[in-house]
């Protein structure tokens, strides 16, 4: 490859993942609508329902997301009676988040999901499994990058 190529959007990765994800959230959109969830809600579901009860930092950490960005999701899905929050007694300052009965029963109407979108994306078990293992290695790759002295 020539080195003005090396600067055409189409030779990105980061742009391939970009695209992709947007994709993925427009197919997300349609799927999650009938949830009345947002993408980023459904997020915040997926770890309630694999996890249970979490502190927001927590919650925050699997999602990869800081507290201004998940404390409004978070808002929105108790409005929506799907999560309550509870401070902790042990500590004030820590806030526990709670799937309410609404928001557990929520989970088998979206156990679909998962189906639709393998559907959507026309592959197979298999190839999912590999993408998302290359993903994960990608984001552990990167992380050290930003992490390394000299990176920032």
């Amino acid at each position: 490859m020539t080195e003005p190529e090396w600067l055409r959007l189409d030779r990105q990765i980061c742009f391939s993942l970009h695209a992709a994800s947007r994709a993925f959230n427009g197919v997300y959109r349609v799927l999650l609508k009938d949830l009345g969830l947002t993408y980023p809600q459904y997020l915040v579901m997926l770890v309630l329902w694999e996890q249970g009860e979490l502190p927001v930092k927590k919650l925050g950490e699997h999602l990869r997301l800081d507290s201004g960005t998940l404390s409004p999701l978070v808002k929105r899905l108790e409005a929506a009676g799907l999560v309550r929050r509870e401070r902790s007694a042990l500590d004030e300052r820590s806030v526990r988040v709670l799937l309410t009965e609404e928001g557990a029963a929520l989970r088998e109407r979206a156990l679909e999901v998962p189906r639709r979108i393998m559907s959507a994306t026309g592959f197979q078990v298999d190839e999912i499994t590999e993408l998302r293992e290359r993903l994960d290695r990608l984001t552990t790759a990167l992380d050290a990058a930003a992490a390394a002295p000299g990176s920032r």
